[in-house]
């Protein structure tokens, strides 16, 4: 575009006639009728968008825009016009062209500044543009011009200008937009630390954490801000500016951390102390290091402090050797440095020493009241007795009794043996004294207590000084009603009441004193009705040892009196053994037999009515035997019944002979379940056998085959087949058959189920069969007569007797014969029976 055709327009002068042409003039003449309209110019430039030349469009464009200066839609459609005209153009080659475009912007925004649109053209185009100043500028003016609502569009293309120009342009750019937009403050820190203004990336750390409504845009929770910032101070410690005049305490702020995240005191502990160590400050370091290992709570972050910590000592001996062989090599003398190392060596040995010792301390402030960690404390002191005794007297003094973990009264106890291993007695005594009481958890453990004292004083033979002990231990009313298990009551309330103390008690008693003292503690014993089995027997035996026969026997019927079955049953079996070994009189002992079994339970019965049983065989007379083992059939419970019957039968048969237990077998049979009398029947069947009664045998093998199923008791059918074949005849071998067959009968109650079984199994055969023939290249029809053959021969020989033969031939054991022809089924012509 010609300059001189620029200022005929400006000027007001005619059209540059070079520019227009004879195809213009209706266009020209409707901007001349209308010249405030942008209509006429629109259509005029759209007609030289598709048939004028660049210059043409420009020059209408331009004509236009400065016809309507206050058009948004022309000098928009210009703008547009022009910037994509040069956009493919280098702008450090061309930048004229580019000044000219950014001259036309500058025209555009003297009346247009409030269109936020142009602004943006503007500024992407600039963008393009190595003017990062002008840029930067014209954001500015943009802000400025622009009402706050929009200033969001602005910003859009202003923070990636920002992030791309860098450096402190960069960071000037973003603390205009932290005013705006406070809640992008992450990506602010972003930068800060990549330019390296440490101190500047942590103040905003702190402005966020201490702004409770600032939410995190990547999602990051409290912690993780914070454990951020943490790492930012540990990392560049020396480059970021601490003190009042920056408002940065580093010190403070990690030790604000450690009491709000008592889950990450490890890793805080050590982060404060690497900061020191960054700082040069070593003693600080290991002041915090000690701090840190003296106070946490778990082993884990006290894992992590101690090796944090060994490392730490260890670099330093390490750079300090180092610089000592430097020294050696060149000749030189230092004593201050190598007195120095050998400190620190010194140092670091004492550390890897106190290592134990730390750790228990760890787990002793997780719960003082753990009992096993103060035992293993004072075992890590060997033979330091200073210390044992300040253990012991830390752990007595930390422990809560009822909130002890482990056996608090043997921490007691140990403390007196410690003592008492040193000679000293009078303190073990002391402490003794004082550990009774001690108000523990449970009844048991004070118990324990006083039988540590009690076997204090029998290590060093003092017997006498032990029983008075007990004795004071078990002190109680005449009638106490202090419930054992009343947890209401203190231990030493309800101690009088445990067995185990009292059972030390009587032992020890027995031991050392006379029998009547020992007798008056049991009878202490069934006064306070806590007495045992296991009390019972002892006293009992006790008194049996000394020849105190009858006393002894007495106490076993206390003891039953106090006890029930099952105990009582244990005590009935050593009463009654004992009575009978001492043979006292039979009357007497039927008197005790009786008792025991009038109330026994039928699961304990058989054994009483043995032992009863056998003494009538050997002192009494044996059908009172009889008559016991008769009851006892009764008596006994379902599972030794059969046994009761077999061995009544067994007494019978070797006192009376073998007739007289028919009666008994017949019992049995009658009271006896199935399985068990048909047992019954074929011991019973046999002993008429050896009798020779044929005929009661077989009357027993009929009447018992009505609890056999041929099918699940094939081998009761076996022995009378057997029978039959040895003592029977013709006839009895028929009826035993068609007895069979009527049992069979009997049991065979679901007919259509096992009749539809063999025909599934003969089809599944028939069908297999076919198979075969076929691959074999066979007939079908030879297939199905040999099913049937193979079916009729089963049949037959389901039907045949098993185990007879023809007289003429005599027994050939187990036979089975083919039956041709069948007239009745309840009875089978042996004639017609051939083998």
């Amino acid at each position: 575009m010609a300059a001189a055709s620029v200022q005929s327009l400006t000027s007001g002068r005619q059209p540059d006639l070079a520019l227009v042409s004879e195809n213009d003039l209706p266009y020209e003449q409707d901007i001349q009728r209308n010249p405030g309209s942008t209509k006429p110019w629109l259509a005029y430039i759209e007609y030289k968008l598709q048939h004028g030349t660049i210059h043409e469009q420009a020059y209408i464009m331009e004509r236009a825009c400065i016809q309507l200066p206050r058009s948004y839609k022309l000098w928009k459609m210009y703008l547009r016009f022009r910037t994509k005209h040069i956009e493919k153009l280098n702008a450090a080659i061309f930048a004229d062209e580019y000044r000219k475009v950014n001259a036309l912007f500058e025209r555009a925004l003297i009346l247009l500044n409030k269109m936020p649109r142009i602004w943006e053209m503007y500024l992407k185009f600039l963008m393009q543009q190595p003017l990062v100043t002008l840029t930067r500028h014209t954001f500015d003016r943009a802000l400025r011009a622009l009402p706050i609502t929009q200033h969001n569009r602005i910003w859009a293309l202003y923070k990636p200008f920002a992030n791309s120009a860098e450096g402190l342009t960069a960071v000037k750019i973003w603390r205009r937009y932290m005013q705006v937009r406070p809640e992008d403050a992450e990506d602010f820190i972003e930068l800060l630390v990549q330019v390296g203004l440490y101190t500047e990336a942590v103040k905003k750390y702190i402005d966020i954490l201490n702004n409770p409504r600032f939410q995190s845009q990547n999602g990051k929770g409290h912690y993780e801000l914070w454990s951020e910032m943490v790492d930012l101070l540990v990392e560049h410690a020396v480059e970021i500016e601490t003190g009042h005049e920056t408002g940065i305490d580093v010190e403070r702020i990690i030790r604000s951390g450690i009491e709000r995240f008592p889950d990450q005191k490890g890793k805080l502990w050590c982060g404060l102390a690497t900061y020191w160590i960054r700082r040069g400050s070593f003693e600080r370091a290991r002041d915090v290091f000690e701090e840190g290992i003296t106070t946490v709570m778990t082993v884990r972050d006290f894992t992590l402090i101690f090796d944090n910590y060994s490392e730490f000592e260890e670099s330093i001996i390490s750079a300090l050797m180092e610089m000592a062989t430097a020294r050696a090599e060149k000749g030189e003398v230092d004593e201050a440095a190598d007195f120095d190392l050998d400190i620190r060596i010194a140092r670091f040995e004492h550390l890897m020493d106190r290592r134990p010792f730390l750790l228990n301390d760890v787990l002793l402030r997780q719960n003082p009241n753990n009992v096993t960690e103060w035992e293993k404390r004072v075992v890590l002191w060997g033979d330091n007795k200073e210390q044992i005794v300040q253990t012991y007297t830390d752990a007595i003094a930390a422990i809560k009794p009822k909130q002890a973990v482990g056996a608090f009264h043997q921490l007691w106890a140990n403390y007196a043996k410690f003592y008492e291993r040193g000679g000293d007695i009078r303190n073990a005594r002391v402490i003794m004294e004082k550990a009774v009481k001690v108000p523990f958890k449970a009844v048991a453990e004070l118990a324990d207590m006083w039988i540590e004292w009690a076997e204090l004083e029998l290590r060093n033979e003092n017997f006498d000084e032990a029983v008075k002990i007990m004795a004071k231990a078990v002190q109680a009313p005449k009638r106490s009603t202090v419930d054992y298990f009343d947890e209401t009551l203190s231990p030493q309330q309800r101690v009088h009441k445990s067995w185990k103390l009292w059972s030390f008690y009587v032992d020890l008693v027995e031991s050392v004193s006379t029998l009547e003292e020992t007798k008056k503690v049991y009878e202490r014993i069934f006064e306070l009705r806590i007495a045992t089995p296991q009390t019972v027997v002892n006293y009992a035996n006790m008194l049996e040892e000394r020849h105190y026969y009858e006393e002894s026997f007495k106490i076993y019927e206390r003891g039953l009196d106090l006890f029930s079955y099952p105990v009582a049953f244990e005590l009935w079996n050593l009463y009654l053994t004992k009575a009978v070994d001492r043979k006292i009189s039979i009357e007497r002992l039927r008197d005790l037999f009786e008792q025991a079994v009038e109330d026994c339970p039928p699961k304990f019965a058989k054994v009483i009515y043995l032992m009863y049983g056998n003494l009538e065989e050997e002192r009494g007379l044996a059908r009172h035997a009889m008559r016991i083992y008769e009851r006892a059939t009764r008596a006994v419970s379902d599972e030794d019944r059969a046994d009761m019957f077999n061995f009544y039968i067994t007494k019978s048969a070797s006192n009376f002979g073998l007739p007289s237990t028919r009666p008994i077998y017949e019992r049995a049979i009658a009271a006896l379940p199935d399985n068990e009398a048909r047992d019954m029947c074929l011991k019973f069947a046999d002993m008429e056998k050896r009798l020779g009664e044929i005929d009661r045998a077989r009357a027993i093998f009929g009447h018992a085959s009505q609890y056999c199923d041929p099918r699940t008791n094939p081998d009761f059918w076996s022995k009378w087949e057997q029978f039959e074949v040895q003592h029977g005849n013709e006839d009895t071998f028929k009826e035993m058959l068609r007895i069979k067959r009527s049992v069979q009968a009997q049991y065979n109650t679901d007919v259509s189920f096992i009749a539809s079984q063999a025909l599934a199994r003969s089809r599944q055969q028939q069908q297999q069969q076919q198979q075969q023939q076929m691959e074999e290249g066979g007939g079908e029809g030879e297939v199905d007569q040999e099913v049937v053959d193979a079916m009729e021969l089963l049949e037959r020989q389901a039907r045949a007797p098993a185990g007879f033969v023809a007289s003429s031939e005599g027994i050939k054991g187990s036979v089975h014969t083919q039956a041709v022809e069948v007239v009745n089924p309840d009875a089978i012509d042996l004639d017609d029976m051939d083998e």
